[in-house]
């Protein structure tokens, strides 16, 4: 007897012609000695991307895991908090750290402190954070700006970082009529970076409208020595394909579109090894997988401080199913993973996966802005003089 077909994935009408990929279409992603595949990156974002979360999504799928953001002056002066963040779970292989930093010395420094600490097989810098409070003060998307001062900064992490590979992540730009990201790829190649990738956004953008992939190819034509990556609206699995075929970049990172779905790494798996991604688990499947996060966040964080953290992942996770809305505010007010497994237990196990929630956006999105810059930040581009300590009270985000 023959078993029953395999129900793959549903495609949302802008995929509906994609195809698998075939055979040798693509390489593995080389980031130093690190070879990835698939070509498929997490990118690094506050309060999501600590080690559960990243455990979870490594159960579905390979690719490079990058941590959560943090600063590198907090570093150097061992803050606490900082280094809870920096920690690898014991098994966790590749470890990848995202830094950020304004100052070329403190950069070195974390840079130096964490790889002979043998903390990280990889150190990602983020110089696309479009917060307010951080670029209005030097940070963030406003050092591309100062091309000079992202060399030194590039420069002092890749000097401190020996065999240990050092990539960089940036968005376009301050704004449309101010773009960056071609001469910052061009430093982070000359300075010994081992990849850099692109969020195909502008600052002023935030996360609204669509990523401008035209942008992601002009850089990948632009540096050709080392891999690029590009970021941006990679909802579906087939979305990376489409993104490597059209602009040639290296890999992809793929940020909100996980947000609620880790098993996105498991499609994307599927198709860059040439099959058809298998549906998506239904409403009780879900659940189990929601119920696992949080117990990882339990047991690294504590349950009353682990329960707290997943509330907004709760949101992700029931986005777009009949009933979500009523079923959200039981979730987001449990204190105990009792109490979280009591909100769940009158679901309807079978429902399926809503295809409206393909490509509906999760975690930051909507809006523009008018990006803030510190008094005369514009006027001199070559000076490379690092803002003030305080342009490190960043948030994670590119």
């Amino acid at each position: 007897m023959s078993s029953a077909p395999v129900t793959t994935a549903p495609r949302s009408q802008l995929n509906r012609g994609v195809a698998p990929a075939q055979p040798g279409e693509f390489a593995a992603l080389r980031v130093g000695p690190l070879a990835v595949w698939p070509p498929v990156v997490l990118a690094p974002m506050a309060g999501v991307t600590n080690a559960p979360f990243r455990a979870l999504c490594r159960r579905f799928g390979a690719g490079l895991y990058v941590s959560e953001m943090i600063t590198a002056r907090a570093l150097v002066e061992g803050n606490a908090k900082t280094l809870r963040l920096a920690e690898f779970a014991p098994d966790e292989k590749p470890r990848s750290l995202q830094l950020y930093g304004v100052d070329p010395v403190t950069v070195g420094e974390a840079v130096a402190q964490l790889v002979g600490e043998g903390r990280v097989d990889h150190v990602d810098m983020n110089f696309g954070c479009p917060v307010r409070k951080v670029t209005s003060r030097g940070g963030g998307a406003a050092i591309p700006a100062r091309p000079r001062l992202l060399a030194r900064i590039v420069a002092a992490a890749v000097a401190n970082a020996g065999a240990v590979p050092v990539t960089i992540k940036f968005r376009s730009g301050v704004d449309d009529s101010l773009l960056t990201y071609l001469e910052a790829g061009r430093i982070a190649q000359e300075e010994g970076c081992a990849a850099v990738a692109l969020h195909a956004r502008t600052a002023a953008q935030l996360y609204d409208g669509e990523a401008d992939w035209n942008a992601i190819g002009e850089l990948k034509r632009a540096v050709t020595r080392i891999p690029v990556l590009g970021n941006g609206d990679v909802w579906e699995a087939w979305d990376a394909l489409r993104m490597l075929r059209a602009t040639g970049c290296d890999g992809v990172v793929v940020g909100r579109g996980c947000l609620g779905r880790p098993w996105l790494f498991r499609e994307l798996a599927r198709v860059f090894d040439g099959a058809e991604p298998e549906a998506p688990p239904a409403l009780g499947a879900i659940c189990d997988i929601l119920l696992e996060h949080a117990a990882l966040l339990v047991r690294h964080f504590g349950e009353r401080a682990g329960v707290r953290s997943f509330r907004k992942h709760a949101t992700w996770y029931t986005k777009c199913f009949p009933g979500g809305a009523r079923l959200r505010p039981a979730l987001v007010a449990a204190e105990s993973l009792a109490q979280l497994e009591a909100a769940l237990a009158g679901v309807d196990r079978a429902a399926p996966f809503p295809e409206q929630g393909l490509r509906v956006a999760r975690g930051k999105h909507g809006g523009r802005q008018r990006v803030s810059l510190p008094e005369g930040w514009l006027e001199n581009p070559d000076d490379a003089t690092p803002p003030g300590r305080e342009a490190e009270d960043a948030e994670s985000g590119g």
